[in-house]
């Protein structure tokens, strides 16, 4: 199982803009543990919101045919902790995608209040780096449903996004060996 902390997006536009919220809840184990008797959101956690909802943007330029990891954390400022009750929205903005990989710019905000700022880089892996795919089709294309992806997708020219093939023949395949 993978782990997301993110809860849906509000807005995606293929290799551009992606905006997604979490809402945290005292319920997140993370808080609990964090900093005992003193509930926030750990910053590294932040990070991995915004990475998911920049990396989800990268992957699905390509038809998520890529495997697409965070290579670094370029810069991350934060102004204040994010706390039970708070609804997290992530805006991930691609300012340039190469074939090797893509630079975004995110923001993370609590209503109009700037929570964080952070630059990720985002490496393309290739077939010189061995190992099993990042995610079974299937199951991605289920996660992506669930987090409204193709609900609020949109191509640059402002159509709905199709989905990918190999997502659709995997969530074939998986229904046939059920």
């Amino acid at each position: 199982m993978r782990w997301f902390w993110i809860d849906r997006f509000l807005e995606f536009v293929s290799g551009q803009r992606a905006v997604a919220l979490k809402a945290v809840t005292l319920s997140d184990e993370p808080l609990d543990e964090y900093l005992p008797a003193h509930p926030v959101v750990p910053c590294s956690l932040i990070i991995e919101g915004l990475a998911q909802t920049g990396g989800l943007l990268v992957a699905e330029h390509n038809g998520f045919r890529e495997r697409v990891v965070l290579a670094k954390v370029g810069k991350a400022v934060f102004h204040f902790p994010g706390r039970p009750g708070d609804l997290l929205r992530y805006t991930a903005i691609v300012e340039d995608i190469r074939a090797d990989g893509a630079l975004c710019r995110c923001t993370s905000h609590v209503g109009d209040r700037l929570q964080a700022e952070v630059e990720l880089v985002f490496a393309h892996l290739d077939d010189r780096i061995p190992g099993s795919e990042l995610f079974e089709p299937a199951g991605l294309l289920r996660t992506l449903r669930l987090l409204g992806l193709y609900d609020v997708g949109r191509t640059p020219q402002g159509e709905r996004l199709t989905l990918p093939s190999q997502l659709l023949a995997g969530e074939a395949a998986d229904l046939q060996r059920e």
